[in-house]
């Protein structure tokens, strides 16, 4: 995959545990075991970033990573856009350096993250995503095709694609239910519950093997 060009799908889904024993069958490789993201979403104090659908987010896992993302486009439930992502030495130190510049935290989020890898007509990535307000799944490829391949694999309904960030997606909760925090974390959803109705999403998964849900 082109380390410069980043191409995938999300979709929502209600069973991430059925979709991850569906990747376990297929023989994927687990490349990352589960693990706790924090993630940082800055922007300049115009929000000019986020007006044009740039992305400029500092990273927490294995590793601290600062990521640019280019604003993307959607074709089919594919979103294709410009990242350039890098590893930097200290998390700390990079927050502080990226206010220095001006940049201003616009949001943290948190999420657990699961990887597989497998070869498809070409290398894919499949995350598997817990947020504080549902499950998601991630699928990165080659190409628009591939990726549509992966999820039919994964009985996944490709017309669910949601081409939403997840901190839109987190608007749209914190609209529907007057949420008074700021911040996508574990500890804020804590007593809260989302639906899907309520995060404007499609469980991709609702008819779990529907072929023609995925051909249509």
């Amino acid at each position: 995959m082109n380390s410069l060009q980043e191409i995938e799908s999300k979709f929502y889904v209600l069973d991430i545990k059925k979709v991850e024993t569906r990747l376990q069958n297929l023989e994927a490789r687990l490349i990352q075991p589960r693990i706790l993201e924090t993630n940082l979403r800055f922007d300049l104090p115009d929000s000019r970033l986020r007006s044009e659908g740039r992305v400029l987010r500092l990273r927490q896992d294995t590793e601290a990573r600062l990521t640019y993302k280019a604003s993307g486009q959607s074709e089919q439930g594919v979103v294709n856009r410009t990242e350039i992502e890098f590893t930097v030495e200290d998390f700390a130190k990079a927050k502080l350096f990226l206010e220095a510049l001006g940049y201003q935290k616009l949001l943290e989020y948190e999420k657990y993250r699961t990887t597989y890898e497998l070869l498809l007509g070409g290398h894919v990535h499949v995350m598997l995503d817990e947020l504080p307000y549902g499950n998601f799944v991630e699928i990165e490829g080659e190409s628009i095709q591939i990726i549509h391949l992966m999820a039919e694999q994964l009985h996944l309904n490709r017309n669910a694609a949601i081409s939403k960030s997840y901190s839109a997606l987190f608007e749209n909760a914190r609209q529907a239910l007057k949420l008074p925090f700021k911040d996508l974390t574990f500890a804020n959803f804590a007593d809260v519950e989302v639906s899907p109705e309520q995060l404007q999403v499609q469980p991709a998964d609702e008819t779990v093997g529907s072929k023609s849900m995925i051909e249509k």
